[in-house]
This record gives C-alpha cells, sequence and structure tokens, in this order.
C-alpha cells in the first residue's frame, strides 16, 4: 500500500490568479507531507508504507468555438494552442515560477474562451526535490536507512524528465492529453536542483536575462560593475556563490531587479558540453533571452586582435547536439537581438554607421569540439571553414545559440578576436594579458547595455515566432 495525504478534488477557475492560489496550496501542502514524513523517517520512526506526495496539474479543454476565438492578429507568439483538444501539465516550485505560472494562464484564458482546472496529478514528488536544495539527503542518515529509502519514498525517474516534447519528437497517445508546456515538473525540479549543483546559487536568484562567458576575467569585470550599480536603474542586490566554499563548476553572479529583470552571468568555462550542460537547465527558468560573450579565434587576415564578430549564423561540429537537433537544421538569427547588439556596440565604442565596420564584422562563427583544432591538417580544416564562410571559430557560442532555439529561448552571440591561428597570431601568455586587459571592461559593457536594450522591448516582441514549432506547446 502507498500512503498519500488526504485527496484533492480537481477545481476549475476562470481566473488565472484563482488557478494558481490553488496550484500553490496543493503542492505547499504535498510537500509539506512529505517533508514531514522524511523528518520522521530520518529520526527513526521507519514507516510501514510507502509515502508518497503527487505535483498539482494543469489542464485546459479547447473546443471548436473557443479555438475559432483566437484572433489570428495576437500579438503574442505564445499562450494558444494550435487546434482544438485537451492540454494539461504538471507544475512545481511555486516559489519560483508563480508569476510565471500565472502569466501564462492569463495569456491563455484570454486567448481562448472555458476555464482551466487545477487538480491533483499522479505523478508523484521525488523526496530529494521535495526537500529542497539546499537539503543534502545523504548526511544525516546511516546505512540501512539509506538502504530503505528508495522503497519509502519516490525517486527520481528518468522516464518522466526527458525533452521529447522540447525536441518537438512527443507523440500524444491516443486519448492522452497534450502538453501545456515545454517542461514537466520533474524535469523542471531536475534542473532547479542542477543550478544549485553547477552554478553555487539557488535557481530563485536567476534573472530574465542570461550572459554565458567562457573567461573569469568577464566574471571579475560584472563583479566590479554589478556592485557598483545596485541601488541604480532598478538593480536591488548583487548575489554571488559564498565566498567562503570552494567555487562550482559554472559559477553564476546575478545582478537582480524586483520583478527578475536583471541580468545573471555565468561562467560556463571552455567547451560544448558546459555549454549545452547549463544550457540545458537555465531553459526550465524560460529567460527572456542569453547572449554568449567571449573569446574566440579570428579566420580572417583582415581582422585585427580586440574586433567584435557579431554572429548571424553558425557551422555547429560541436557534437553533443546532433541527436536532439541535427547540424543540419539552420539557425536563424534573431532580428532583435541582432539589432540590440549592433545598437550597443555603437553606443558603447561611439563608432556609427559605417564606422562600425572598423571595430566589428557581421558573419559565421564555427564551434567546434577541439580546443587544439589548430592542429589538425590546414588542407582538411581550412576547406571547410572557407567554404562556410566562418570569420571566427570558438567552443560554445553554436551550442548556446542551437539550445535557444530548441528551447525557444531568444539567443545571441558578440565574440572578441583574442588570435588569428591561421595567420600566425597564437594566443600565447603575454599577448593574452594585454588583450585581457584592454578589451574585457567594453565588451562586458556592450553585454550589459544590449540586456537593457532587450528588456525594454519586452518579452512579447522578443519570444520570435521563428522559436516555435508546427504544434507548438501554450506556454512560452
Amino acid at each position: 500500500m502507498i500512503k498519500i495525504p488526504e485527496f484533492v478534488k480537481p477545481s476549475q477557475f476562470q481566473t488565472a490568479k484563482d488557478a494558481c492560489a490553488a496550484i500553490i496550496e496543493i503542492y505547499d501542502a504535498q510537500v509539506e507531507y512529505l517533508r514531514t514524513a522524511f523528518d520522521d523517517f530520518s529520526s527513526g520512526d521507519i514507516p510501514k508504507q510507502k509515502i508518497s506526495g503527487y505535483y498539482p496539474y494543469l489542464k485546459i479543454e479547447i473546443t471548436e468555438s473557443s479555438f475559432k476565438k483566437l484572433q489570428s492578429g495576437t500579438k503574442h507568439s505564445y499562450g494558444f494552442v494550435s487546434k482544438p483538444g485537451v492540454y494539461k501539465t504538471t507544475l512545481t516550485r511555486p516559489d519560483i515560477f508563480g508569476h510565471y505560472y500565472c502569466e501564462q494562464i492569463t495569456h491563455l484564458l484570454a486567448n481562448h474562451d472555458g476555464v482551466v482546472e487545477v487538480g491533483l496529478s499522479d505523478t508523484p514528488i521525488p523526496v530529494h526535490f521535495a526537500l529542497g536544495e539546499e537539503f543534502h539527503l545523504e548526511s544525516d542518515l546511516s546505512e540501512a536507512q539509506m538502504e530503505a529509502l528508495p522503497n519509502l519514498f519516490d525517486q527520481p525517474n528518468l522516464e518522466v524528465m526527458d525533452d521529447q516534447i522540447a525536441n518537438a519528437t512527443y507523440i500524444v497517445g491516443e486519448g492522452k492529453a497534450s502538453p501545456l508546456a515545454l517542461f514537466t515538473a520533474p524535469r523542471t525540479d531536475l534542473s532547479v536542483m542542477r543550478l544549485k549543483h553547477y552554478t553555487g546559487t539557488n535557481a530563485a536568484h536567476f534573472q530574465n536575462f542570461v550572459i554565458y562567458t567562457n573567461y573569469q576575467f568577464y566574471i571579475d569585470e560584472f563583479v566590479k560593475l554589478g556592485e557598483e550599480r545596485v541601488g541604480e536603474e532598478g538593480y536591488t542586490e548583487f548575489v554571488q556563490p559564498p565566498s567562503d566554499k570552494r567555487l562550482p563548476q559554472m559559477p553564476a553572479y546575478h545582478l537582480k531587479r524586483a520583478d527578475g529583470s536583471g541580468i545573471t552571468m555565468i561562467n560556463i568555462g571552455v567547451g560544448p558540453s558546459n555549454a549545452k550542460n547549463i544550457t540545458d537547465h537555465v531553459a526550465v527558468l524560460r529567460p527572456h533571452a542569453w547572449l554568449k560573450l567571449g573569446h574566440c579565434a579570428g579566420l580572417r587576415n583582415s581582422q585585427e586582435l580586440g574586433d567584435y564578430v557579431l554572429a548571424h549564423g553558425y557551422l555547429r561540429e560541436d557534437n553533443v547536439l546532433y541527436k536532439d537537433l541535427n547540424p543540419s537544421i539552420p539557425i536563424p538569427a534573431l532580428s532583435e537581438i541582432q539589432l540590440a547588439l549592433e545598437d550597443a556596440v555603437q553606443e558603447i565604442t561611439a563608432n556609427h554607421g559605417h564606422d562600425v565596420k572598423k571595430v566589428m564584422r557581421t558573419g559565421t562563427v564555427a564551434t567546434v569540439d577541439d580546443r587544439n583544432w589548430e592542429l589538425r591538417p590546414s588542407v582538411r580544416q581550412n576547406q571547410r571553414f572557407s567554404q562556410s564562410r566562418a570569420i571566427a571559430l570558438d567552443m560554445e557560442s553554436g551550442t548556446i545559440a542551437a539550445n535557444g532555439f530548441r528551447f525557444r529561448v531568444p539567443y545571441g552571440t558578440l565574440l572578441c578576436v583574442s588570435d588569428k591561428p591561421l595567420h600566425g597570431q597564437l594566443k600565447l601568455p603575454g599577448m593574452a594579458d594585454s588583450f585581457y586587459r584592454e578589451r574585457v571592461k567594453q565588451h562586458l559593457q556592450v553585454g550589459l547595455r544590449a540586456m537593457e536594450i532587450l528588456r525594454d522591448i519586452g518579452p512579447e516582441k522578443l519570444h520570435s515566432r521563428k522559436l516555435r514549432s508546427f504544434n507548438e506547446v501554450a506556454f512560452q
């Protein structure tokens, strides 16, 4: 037998406010039940039957008439379904996602007549997720308790955490509801936990505009600028990993605003594996935009060290996303992002119009998975780069952009040329130090200004229809 909390009868709501209140009530009750049972268990009171709590669900049935109500000229690229039917998703962590849920439900009800239903799903909450990212489950348990744990509490189940919905490969079973959101509650919870593990900061601190970099120099400058800006332009707080602990693998820093529209910056290190890993998890937070700022190899002789590269296309040879998003699938440039980056470069460098070409080139960026790509036979590698018309090469940008496309998160790339291996200018200690001192601060200022421009545009215009698949989920 399985011991569960008191049954919760499904209820229907006509307003997002009431629906969100019900979601919070159900989730909090289920989590409190699991935490209390776990506290008893860790104190030595071993239950005689399995303990389970369940995620709340949200469901809506769209009839032919309510589907026809949707105006074809709606300004949003989200908040509506692609055809009549029943749609459903599980929900979690209203403390983090409450505002997001209310916003999405508001759009859904505005675009379609009817009501939403909130109830208790049949998807169990793994005890690890119920305890939260601050709790280390194994720390105080005996060996016997650890052995008994999987039989008494639900464990994370990878079978309900895949990305078939996001990959547009999910097939709805006969008589089953179609998905409302890209991510199920367990998949979201996994990423919330992983973000704390990899970045050293809780998901609740992450802001809606995210910058990824591959060098600590950028983070050092962001810390200086971030601390200076607290109290200005709506910035309320600067959060970083605890200083008394070892830095995590990919530390995150957050220049916060009360409405979540601040800027998060993450040092993802080098390589496409790290880039895919972190973007897989940040994506569940549904940011409004993410950018890659970092260094690259310039591939053209006309480029100078310190020149900027604005990517408008990607040659993807990262080899980490080919199973989820084949390299043959193009990753389009998003006009809002491109214009914001170009405007920011003009503003920060004081170069305008045609003069911008003196400091920035626009073109294809090649992303590879081999840091020592220069050591390959030059005839083979140069031919591929030349055919693609690539002007720069790095190890993360194509992956970050491709995962943005895959997860419907607006993306962009602005790189800075730090070496030109094909033309004899290798990245050596002396050159690198000089370059870092001269360019990092300006490059970061460009990135921050671009994010502020994007914030002013607003999420309704940022979340482009270019990112939506044929049978897209309603939630952004």
